[in-house]
């Protein structure tokens, strides 16, 4: 997953009138509320950062990393608890698949259904090479016969909601959303979700929120637009555009994992807060702490992955990332973090977040 974006960080605030983001939407028999979704990441989405999203307010539906369909069908049951952990405050959550076997991925999906989860989506967006190389993901644009297939056998092994998340085509030359949108409603699924962008471009340019109005204008079954909200004005702006049922936010999420509750305060008010020192610290140890009493394998390189996105608006945060990187174990990593932002905020542990006072 590419950290940052290559294209200008101005608002694409276009809207005419009045825009809100829905306050919910009903996908199958499970509603959604609010209509904002955590999109799934690679080696970001794990139960520790779903869970801190989520209790950081405003987030509806929340995803898992993309899960292989043929690693998750063929592994022993004792192990597939290990592919897709999740908590009971999770819910309603949605487990992403992908692969191009259609049998593997119809018995993975009934794995799905069986741990638990809300809903299954299908990936049909990934634009990793290693993943394209074995026809998954986005690889699956350019064979919408065998992606009906697909859908076929997936819908009729699961009753749960059934979703698939997509690209515009593999190339501009190549589009294929609203052909895949149509196939999907037709195949029986419940809601579609679009990256606007194509495979070609993967995370460069700019997003094309016109694809995800043609989509919406194409079906009727929900439509999810992802792809450039990177502030709450730009979630109004896109479902003004786009008519779209619902957003789905990615890259913008562990850059400021607050997203979510600043739509929500934007809808209520017009206005939003941003975070403070405090409030950047208060994320940084409580993400933190919670890797570590997950005992997550790898949880020390994860907080030096993490550390260069959540200190982004933090004054002097170079130094801080250098003393999360050079630091040894994960609570060295924690004990550095304390110790930069008690020079940063000389103030009473009385007017810290509650989390750390308690921590």
């Amino acid at each position: 997953m590419r950290k940052y974006w290559e294209t200008p960080v101005e608002s694409r605030v276009e809207a005419q009138g009045p825009a809100r983001v829905p306050d919910s939407v009903l996908i199958g028999d499970v509603r959604i509320s609010p209509a904002t979704i955590l999109a799934p990441m690679a080696g970001v989405t794990d139960t520790v950062f779903r869970r801190f999203i989520k209790n950081l307010g405003g987030c509806g539906l929340i995803m898992t990393e993309f899960t292989s369909a043929d690693g998750l069908f063929r592994c022993r049951e004792s192990k597939r608890k290990r592919y897709l952990h999740f908590y009971d405050d999770e819910h309603p959550i949605s487990a992403q698949l992908f692969g191009s076997d259609a049998e593997v991925l119809a018995g993975a999906a009934k794995i799905v259904e069986e741990l638990g989860f809300d809903l299954v989506d299908l990936n049909l967006g990934c634009p990793a090479k290693r993943v394209v190389k074995c026809n998954g993901g986005s690889g699956l644009l350019r064979d919408l016969p065998h992606i009906r297939v697909i859908f076929e056998k997936v819908r009729a092994a699961v009753k749960i909601p059934f979703t698939v998340k997509f690209r515009a085509g593999w190339d501009e030359k190549q589009l294929v959303c609203v052909e895949l949108a149509k196939l999907a409603e037709n195949c029986g699924l419940q809601a579609v979700a679009l990256h606007a962008r194509t495979r070609e471009q993967g995370y460069s340019g700019t997003a094309r929120w016109e694809w995800i109005a043609a989509v919406k204008a194409a079906v009727k079954i929900p439509v999810i637009g992802n792809g450039d909200i990177r502030s709450p004005e730009d979630a109004a702006a896109m479902v003004e555009q786009t008519k779209c049922d619902a957003v789905m936010i990615g890259r913008m999420a562990p850059a400021n994992p607050w997203i979510f509750r600043q739509i929500e305060q934007y809808q209520q008010s017009g206005r939003y807060n941003e975070p403070t020192h405090a409030d950047r610290y208060a994320m940084i140890h409580t993400y933190f702490r919670m890797l570590l009493e997950e005992d997550m394998p790898g949880a020390e390189g994860k907080m030096k992955q993490f550390a260069s996105w959540f200190t982004h608006g933090v004054p002097n945060g170079s130094a801080l990332r250098q003393a999360v990187h050079h630091a040894k174990s994960g609570r060295e990593i924690l004990e550095n973090v304390e110790q930069f932002f008690e020079k940063q905020l000389p103030v009473a542990s009385s007017q810290l977040p509650e989390e750390i006072v308690s921590a």
